[in-house]
Protein backbone atom coordinates (compact mmCIF):
# COMPACT_ATOMS: atom_id res chain seq x y z
CA UNK A 1 0.00 0.00 0.00
CA UNK A 2 1.25 3.43 -0.99
CA UNK A 3 0.96 7.15 0.57
CA UNK A 4 -2.26 8.75 -1.55
CA UNK A 5 -1.07 11.19 -4.05
CA UNK A 6 -4.01 13.58 -3.40
CA UNK A 7 -5.60 13.82 0.16
CA UNK A 8 -9.00 14.65 0.41
CA UNK A 9 -10.34 18.10 0.67
CA UNK A 10 -11.45 17.63 4.44
CA UNK A 11 -7.61 16.25 5.22
CA UNK A 12 -6.78 19.47 3.89
CA UNK A 13 -9.31 21.25 6.00
CA UNK A 14 -8.15 19.07 9.09
CA UNK A 15 -11.66 17.73 9.30
CA UNK A 16 -9.86 13.97 9.81
CA UNK A 17 -6.99 12.40 8.72
CA UNK A 18 -6.97 10.49 5.27
CA UNK A 19 -5.98 6.92 5.00
CA UNK A 20 -2.29 6.91 5.53
CA UNK A 21 0.03 4.47 4.86
CA UNK A 22 3.60 3.76 6.82
CA UNK A 23 4.94 5.15 10.09
CA UNK A 24 5.72 8.36 10.91
CA UNK A 25 8.98 8.25 8.96
CA UNK A 26 6.63 9.31 5.76
CA UNK A 27 3.90 10.80 8.36
CA UNK A 28 5.31 14.50 8.16
CA UNK A 29 6.08 13.84 4.07
CA UNK A 30 2.02 13.96 3.40
CA UNK A 31 1.46 15.84 6.28
CA UNK A 32 1.08 18.90 3.61
CA UNK A 33 -0.14 17.27 0.87
CA UNK A 34 -2.71 19.33 -0.85
CA UNK A 35 -6.03 18.58 -3.14
CA UNK A 36 -5.63 21.45 -5.21
CA UNK A 37 -2.34 21.78 -6.98
CA UNK A 38 -1.24 24.65 -9.00
CA UNK A 39 1.46 24.65 -11.47
CA UNK A 40 2.39 28.01 -9.98
CA UNK A 41 3.37 26.66 -6.81
CA UNK A 42 7.29 27.36 -6.17
CA UNK A 43 7.78 25.32 -3.34
CA UNK A 44 8.96 21.58 -3.24
CA UNK A 45 6.95 18.07 -2.64
CA UNK A 46 6.88 17.29 1.37
CA UNK A 47 9.25 14.35 1.50
CA UNK A 48 11.69 12.89 3.08
CA UNK A 49 14.65 14.32 1.59
CA UNK A 50 12.86 17.48 2.16
CA UNK A 51 12.99 16.86 6.13
CA UNK A 52 16.35 15.69 5.82
CA UNK A 53 17.98 18.50 3.76
CA UNK A 54 15.49 21.39 5.74
CA UNK A 55 17.40 19.91 9.13
CA UNK A 56 20.81 19.72 7.31
CA UNK A 57 19.87 23.66 6.19
CA UNK A 58 20.00 24.24 10.01
CA UNK A 59 22.90 22.97 10.91
CA UNK A 60 25.04 24.88 8.82
CA UNK A 61 23.36 28.45 8.86
CA UNK A 62 24.12 27.79 12.57
CA UNK A 63 28.05 27.03 12.27
CA UNK A 64 28.38 29.18 9.12
CA UNK A 65 26.93 32.51 11.38
CA UNK A 66 29.05 31.37 14.16
CA UNK A 67 32.26 31.30 11.94
CA UNK A 68 31.20 34.66 10.13
CA UNK A 69 30.74 36.24 13.34
CA UNK A 70 33.96 34.86 14.65
CA UNK A 71 36.46 35.97 11.41
CA UNK A 72 34.52 38.96 10.52
CA UNK A 73 33.55 41.92 12.50
CA UNK A 74 29.79 41.23 13.35
CA UNK A 75 28.85 44.52 11.52
CA UNK A 76 30.31 42.62 8.41
CA UNK A 77 29.02 39.31 9.03
CA UNK A 78 25.12 41.16 9.52
CA UNK A 79 25.92 42.92 6.60
CA UNK A 80 26.90 39.96 4.77
CA UNK A 81 24.09 37.97 5.69
CA UNK A 82 21.36 40.53 4.60
CA UNK A 83 23.28 40.63 1.41
CA UNK A 84 22.74 37.12 0.79
CA UNK A 85 19.30 37.07 1.88
CA UNK A 86 18.44 39.40 -0.10
CA UNK A 87 20.25 38.42 -3.22
CA UNK A 88 18.64 34.98 -2.66
CA UNK A 89 15.11 35.74 -2.13
CA UNK A 90 15.03 38.10 -5.26
CA UNK A 91 16.15 35.26 -7.20
CA UNK A 92 13.30 32.72 -5.90
CA UNK A 93 10.82 35.64 -6.34
CA UNK A 94 11.91 36.23 -9.48
CA UNK A 95 11.63 32.43 -10.86
CA UNK A 96 8.02 31.63 -12.29
CA UNK A 97 8.43 27.50 -10.84
CA UNK A 98 9.76 25.69 -8.01
CA UNK A 99 13.65 25.33 -8.95
CA UNK A 100 15.68 23.09 -6.45
CA UNK A 101 18.99 24.51 -6.49
CA UNK A 102 17.04 28.41 -6.04
CA UNK A 103 14.64 27.19 -3.53
CA UNK A 104 17.36 25.65 -1.31
CA UNK A 105 19.69 28.80 -1.70
CA UNK A 106 17.01 30.90 -0.20
CA UNK A 107 16.62 28.19 2.67
CA UNK A 108 20.01 28.30 3.61
CA UNK A 109 20.44 32.29 3.29
CA UNK A 110 17.13 32.56 5.49
CA UNK A 111 19.54 29.84 7.91
CA UNK A 112 22.62 32.22 8.67
CA UNK A 113 20.28 35.42 8.45
CA UNK A 114 18.01 34.30 11.22
CA UNK A 115 21.01 32.68 13.31
CA UNK A 116 22.89 36.05 13.09
CA UNK A 117 19.57 38.43 13.94
CA UNK A 118 19.10 35.60 17.07
CA UNK A 119 22.35 36.07 17.98
CA UNK A 120 22.43 39.69 17.59
CA UNK A 121 19.41 40.24 20.59
CA UNK A 122 21.51 38.09 22.53
CA UNK A 123 25.24 39.05 22.35
CA UNK A 124 24.84 42.05 20.71
CA UNK A 125 22.00 43.74 22.92
CA UNK A 126 22.26 41.55 26.34
CA UNK A 127 18.48 40.16 25.49
CA UNK A 128 18.25 36.59 27.83
CA UNK A 129 17.61 33.63 25.28
CA UNK A 130 14.19 33.13 27.34
CA UNK A 131 13.14 36.74 26.40
CA UNK A 132 14.23 36.43 22.95
CA UNK A 133 12.42 32.62 22.75
CA UNK A 134 9.33 34.53 24.08
CA UNK A 135 9.54 37.33 21.10
CA UNK A 136 10.08 35.33 17.65
CA UNK A 137 6.98 33.18 19.42
CA UNK A 138 4.96 35.96 19.67
CA UNK A 139 6.32 37.08 16.08
CA UNK A 140 5.71 33.63 14.31
CA UNK A 141 2.10 33.34 15.96
CA UNK A 142 1.33 37.24 14.49
CA UNK A 143 2.45 36.26 11.22
CA UNK A 144 0.41 33.19 11.11
CA UNK A 145 -2.06 34.62 12.11
CA UNK A 146 -2.21 37.25 9.62
CA UNK A 147 -1.33 34.85 6.90
CA UNK A 148 -4.50 32.84 7.70
CA UNK A 149 -7.01 35.42 8.41
CA UNK A 150 -5.95 37.25 4.98
CA UNK A 151 -5.64 33.90 3.14
CA UNK A 152 -7.92 31.40 4.96
CA UNK A 153 -5.43 28.55 4.75
CA UNK A 154 -1.60 28.26 6.08
CA UNK A 155 -1.07 24.87 3.47
CA UNK A 156 2.28 25.47 1.71
CA UNK A 157 0.76 23.81 -1.35
CA UNK A 158 -1.42 26.60 -1.76
CA UNK A 159 1.09 29.13 -2.38
CA UNK A 160 -0.01 30.56 -5.74
CA UNK A 161 -0.19 34.18 -5.28
CA UNK A 162 2.56 36.40 -4.59
CA UNK A 163 1.16 37.90 -1.39
CA UNK A 164 0.98 33.95 0.10
CA UNK A 165 4.42 33.70 -1.23
CA UNK A 166 5.49 36.70 1.21
CA UNK A 167 4.02 35.36 3.67
CA UNK A 168 5.23 31.86 3.30
CA UNK A 169 9.14 33.34 3.34
CA UNK A 170 8.11 35.21 6.33
CA UNK A 171 7.04 32.35 8.34
CA UNK A 172 10.04 30.65 7.66
CA UNK A 173 12.50 33.35 8.43
CA UNK A 174 10.75 33.91 11.83
CA UNK A 175 10.85 30.06 12.44
CA UNK A 176 14.82 30.31 11.87
CA UNK A 177 14.99 32.78 14.22
CA UNK A 178 12.66 31.18 17.05
CA UNK A 179 14.70 27.75 16.73
CA UNK A 180 17.87 29.49 17.07
CA UNK A 181 16.83 31.31 20.43
CA UNK A 182 15.31 28.03 21.48
CA UNK A 183 17.93 26.29 20.74
CA UNK A 184 20.30 28.25 22.66
CA UNK A 185 17.77 28.48 25.61
CA UNK A 186 18.10 24.73 25.84
CA UNK A 187 21.72 24.72 25.49
CA UNK A 188 22.95 27.07 27.72
CA UNK A 189 20.16 28.47 29.83
CA UNK A 190 18.42 24.98 31.09
CA UNK A 191 21.89 23.74 31.18
CA UNK A 192 21.54 20.78 28.31
CA UNK A 193 24.12 21.25 26.24
CA UNK A 194 24.40 20.56 22.44
CA UNK A 195 24.14 17.15 22.66
CA UNK A 196 21.00 16.90 25.15
CA UNK A 197 19.36 19.50 23.24
CA UNK A 198 19.62 17.55 19.78
CA UNK A 199 18.61 14.38 21.38
CA UNK A 200 15.48 16.59 23.18
CA UNK A 201 14.69 18.38 19.83
CA UNK A 202 14.82 15.07 18.08
CA UNK A 203 12.11 13.24 20.47
CA UNK A 204 10.28 16.39 20.30
CA UNK A 205 9.97 16.26 16.28
CA UNK A 206 8.88 13.08 16.18
CA UNK A 207 5.57 14.08 17.85
CA UNK A 208 3.55 16.00 15.28
CA UNK A 209 4.76 12.94 12.74
CA UNK A 210 3.35 10.28 15.33
CA UNK A 211 0.54 12.54 16.18
CA UNK A 212 -0.77 13.03 12.41
CA UNK A 213 -0.32 9.15 11.65
CA UNK A 214 -2.18 7.82 14.83
CA UNK A 215 -4.44 10.53 16.49
CA UNK A 216 -5.41 12.26 13.10
CA UNK A 217 -3.61 15.82 14.06
CA UNK A 218 -4.30 18.65 11.38
CA UNK A 219 -1.94 18.14 8.26
CA UNK A 220 -0.74 21.82 8.49
CA UNK A 221 -0.36 22.16 12.47
CA UNK A 222 1.92 19.04 12.02
CA UNK A 223 3.84 20.27 9.32
CA UNK A 224 4.51 23.68 10.92
CA UNK A 225 4.96 22.04 14.36
CA UNK A 226 7.50 19.65 12.94
CA UNK A 227 9.38 22.70 10.73
CA UNK A 228 9.36 25.00 13.98
CA UNK A 229 11.73 22.30 15.47
CA UNK A 230 13.99 21.62 12.74
CA UNK A 231 15.93 24.91 13.34
CA UNK A 232 16.91 24.12 16.92
CA UNK A 233 17.46 20.08 15.87
CA UNK A 234 19.92 20.89 12.80
CA UNK A 235 21.56 23.31 14.76
CA UNK A 236 22.08 21.87 18.03
CA UNK A 237 23.48 18.62 16.30
CA UNK A 238 26.06 21.18 14.16
CA UNK A 239 26.99 23.26 17.58
CA UNK A 240 28.21 19.97 19.12
CA UNK A 241 30.10 19.00 16.24
CA UNK A 242 32.03 22.24 16.05
CA UNK A 243 32.55 23.43 19.23
CA UNK A 244 35.61 22.70 21.49
CA UNK A 245 35.42 20.04 23.74
CA UNK A 246 35.67 21.90 26.72
CA UNK A 247 31.82 23.07 25.65
CA UNK A 248 30.98 19.41 25.57
CA UNK A 249 31.52 19.24 21.58
CA UNK A 250 33.38 16.99 18.96
CA UNK A 251 35.69 19.97 18.50
CA UNK A 252 35.93 19.91 14.59
CA UNK A 253 35.26 23.51 13.95
CA UNK A 254 32.73 25.52 12.40
CA UNK A 255 34.48 26.32 9.33
CA UNK A 256 34.94 22.37 8.21
CA UNK A 257 31.45 21.60 9.68
CA UNK A 258 29.98 24.40 7.47
CA UNK A 259 31.93 22.53 4.36
CA UNK A 260 31.00 19.10 4.76
CA UNK A 261 27.15 19.81 5.81
CA UNK A 262 27.48 22.53 2.54
CA UNK A 263 28.35 19.88 0.33
CA UNK A 264 25.92 17.40 1.69
CA UNK A 265 23.40 19.76 1.05
CA UNK A 266 24.83 20.16 -2.74
CA UNK A 267 24.71 16.41 -3.32
CA UNK A 268 21.29 15.98 -1.83
CA UNK A 269 19.69 18.79 -3.85
CA UNK A 270 21.41 18.42 -7.21
CA UNK A 271 19.49 14.63 -6.97
CA UNK A 272 16.76 16.26 -6.67
CA UNK A 273 17.28 18.61 -9.78
CA UNK A 274 18.39 15.75 -11.78
CA UNK A 275 15.54 13.46 -10.94
CA UNK A 276 12.41 15.66 -10.00
CA UNK A 277 11.46 13.84 -7.31
CA UNK A 278 10.48 17.28 -5.63
CA UNK A 279 7.75 18.62 -8.54
CA UNK A 280 4.32 18.43 -7.38
CA UNK A 281 2.31 16.76 -9.30
CA UNK A 282 -0.67 17.89 -10.90
CA UNK A 283 -4.09 16.81 -9.92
Amino acid sequence: MTLPQHPSQSEERGDGPGPLAGGPAVALAAATLSGARSAWVKVPEVTALFWIIKVLTTGMGETTSDYLVKHFPPELAVAMGTVGLVVSLVLQFRTKRYVAAIYWLAVVMVSIFGTLAADVLHVGIGIPYIVSTGFFAVVLAAVLWLWHSTEKTLSIHSINTRRREVFYWLTVLTTFALGTAAGDLTAYTLGLGYLGSGIMFAAVFAIPALAYWRFGLNAIVAFWSAYIVTRPLGASFADWMAVESGRGGLEWGTGPVSLGLAAVILLLVAFLAFSRRDQQREP
